[in-house]
């Protein structure tokens, strides 16, 4: 009989240690049963996943993944938090944005849990005079306020700073960020006559005189919006900072002085893994940076839900991609979060999605306990390891932008966009074939939903870099089949033909059905073709009943008036049959097709 020791904890402390190559044999093994040949490492890549900057995600990762030190919370390089204490003091910063000159939703706001107010001004949002109005009845001394005004900085920051003195505000009491930014206004408008004298003045006068304000944002939303991969979204970011330190050190600033004026603003995605390990990269980018020109200090750091993420089919999944990303804003270390209402890409969200919106981050801070560890994924070696590769792919994104020129040269010779074109591309043949599903939409679509209408809200600044969504491709199918539905009554139709019992064609049945709903298509599975009102038609079943009755099958529906018959499953010699459908296949191409022989435009 063993005798436990003391503690009772050592249970398998007779155990060996497993080794690395153990556990690749028995991956190979799994590997074997199902035709792949590999052994050894090729055994674990063959269960690794490519990311986007060249990253790959491995199955196991251990001790013997190494990745520098990432030092401690608060201590350069700042990987693991800027501040030494983290979030743990009262949670992260809980920011709202506002569009609207809406006084009411912005205090319902800060009486049920935001910290502080993003209010955009000017083109896509409201006009500087209500700014006044706006924050009536607000306590700026103890509510920041962040800016966005793209052109219009100067007179919304001398309006807002009007705004301290009427109100008595002592100068050290006022917190915030005036919002300049240049750099990501000629991003989002192609504008790039913006006189940056004026956000020098700025930014001196905030160093000196208002120690609680910074005058600048970097915002890497402009590139993260154009579909650009974190990487991209890094190294856009650090280019635009090293552009502000010159052109700040050039007005006279100190370079102490000018990195304290620079807050960064970021996507949380939800893919919480990459952005935990954006954000730490990003400290660390930035802290190289820094003691590159001799400043002190980490970077501060706005996160925000993805605009790219929300879908506007089936608006209430945003909720949940919401929290996701949020979860991993939070555990990056970000000081300050904006969670973006479910309905965001609906119009102006009404005041259901604005409370849900800052009820996320409080669940995740009081209820969830997240800020109560400083760096929740340090030490994990998949984070750690991430956060290098993508510190390193960052980093080179940079030096291809400073060869270039710097941001403004990189910009205006459009190689910015080419870059971040290329990577949307490569990623929307993944959404197109489902390789990327998305929720509601290119999966399990909800064709009977009712659409959620919201008032519309201000034009955003275009004429730069576009602006791109997950959803758009099958949104343009969606809203193909919608005015077909209002013009006809109906839908267009497609029917399914299940042969056999459904143990044969059950799976196939529901791969075909989602995949037409995702470009509006109904699928009708009941009665016979002639009854179903549909101009084609869908085999549904196993390999096995498609050698016996697929030819057959598709004869008679043909006879009946088929225009087009589809197969369910890998390609193959079936007479008769027109095109096929499967998982990895162009689903935008399959469906427009569709829609287009159908005639509905």
């Amino acid at each position: 009989m063993t005798v436990l020791p003391d503690d009772g904890l050592s249970l398998a402390a007779e155990f060996p240690d497993a080794t690395h190559e153990q556990w690749q044999r028995l991956v190979a093994g799994v590997l074997r049963k199902s035709g792949k040949e590999v052994s050894d490492d090729a055994a674990e890549d063959a269960l690794s996943t490519t990311l986007e900057d060249g990253l790959r995600a491995r199955p196991l990762y251990s001790a013997l993944d190494s990745a520098p030190d990432p030092g401690l919370p608060g201590f350069a390089p700042f990987t693991r938090g800027g501040r030494a204490e983290g979030n743990t003091l009262g949670g992260w910063d809980v920011r709202q944005r506002h569009t609207a000159a809406d006084n009411g939703a912005v205090l319902a706001d800060l009486e049920n849990g935001v910290a502080s107010l993003w209010l955009a001004v000017g083109a896509g949002g409201f006009p500087v005079s209500s700014l006044g109005p706006v924050l009536d009845g607000v306590y700026l001394d103890l509510a920041p306020v962040v800016l966005e005004a793209g052109r219009e900085v100067e007179p919304a920051a001398r309006e807002l700073l009007r705004l301290y003195e009427e109100r008595g505000v002592a100068r050290d009491a006022a917190r915030g960020n005036l919002g300049a930014d240049p750099l990501g206004h000629e991003a989002r408008t192609g504008d790039d006559g913006f006189d940056f004298a004026p956000v020098a003045a700025l930014a001196r006068l905030c160093a000196e005189e208002y120690p609680g304000l910074r005058a600048l944002t970097v915002d890497a939303l402009p590139y993260h919006e154009a579909g650009g991969s974190a990487a991209q979204e890094l190294g856009a970011s650090l280019a635009t900072g090293v552009a502000y330190l010159r052109e700040l050190t050039g007005a006279g600033l100190s370079v102490e002085q000018a990195a304290a004026q620079l807050e960064f603003r970021y996507a949380a995605t939800a893919d919480q893994f990459l952005t935990i390990a954006k954000l730490r990269a990003a400290r660390r980018l930035w802290a190289r940076v820094a003691e590159v020109c001799g400043a002190p200090g980490g970077q501060v750091q706005h996160a925000v839900t993805s605009p790219v993420m929300t879908s506007r089919r089936d608006p209430w999944v945003n909720m949940l991609r919401a929290t996701v990303a949020t979860l991993a804003a939070g555990v990056g270390g970000a000081e300050s979060v904006t969670v973006l209402p479910f309905d965001h890409a609906l119009g102006l969200p009404d005041a259901f999605a604005r409370r849900i919106a800052r009820n996320t981050s409080t669940i995740l801070v009081e209820e969830s306990h997240l800020a109560r560890v400083i760096d929740p994924a340090g030490g994990s070696w998949y984070v750690e390891r991430l956060t290098d590769e993508l510190a390193h792919a960052g980093w080179e994104f940079f030096q291809r932008i400073e060869r270039e020129g710097g941001q403004a040269a990189a910009l205006r010779s459009g190689r910015v966009g080419e870059e971040l074109a290329a990577t949307w591309a490569a990623r929307s043949a993944k959404l197109a074939k489902r390789r990327e599903p998305v929720t509601g939409v290119s999966e399990f679509p909800h064709l009977a939903e009712r659409l959620v209408a919201r008032e519309p809200a201000p034009e955003p600044p275009s004429g730069g870099l576009p602006r791109v969504r997950r959803d758009e491709a099958y949104e343009a199918l969606r809203a193909r089949s919608d005015a077909h539905l209002a013009a006809t009554g109906t839908r267009p139709r497609i029917f399914l033909a299940a042969l056999g019992p459904a143990a044969a064609h059950t799976a196939r049945l529901t791969f075909a059905s989602n995949l037409f709903q995702a470009g509006g298509i109904e699928p009708v599975t009941e009665g016979t073709f002639e009854d179903s009102g549909a101009t084609e038609a869908c085999l549904c079943s196993s390999d096995a009943l498609y050698e016996e009755q697929a030819a057959e099958v598709t004869a008679s529906l043909k006879s009946a008036g088929a225009a087009q018959v589809f197969l369910a499953g890998r390609p193959g010699q079936y007479s008769g049959v027109d095109a096929y459908v499967f998982a990895g296949c162009d689903a935008v191409a399959v469906l427009s097709a569709t829609l287009d022989r159908m005639g509905v435009s």
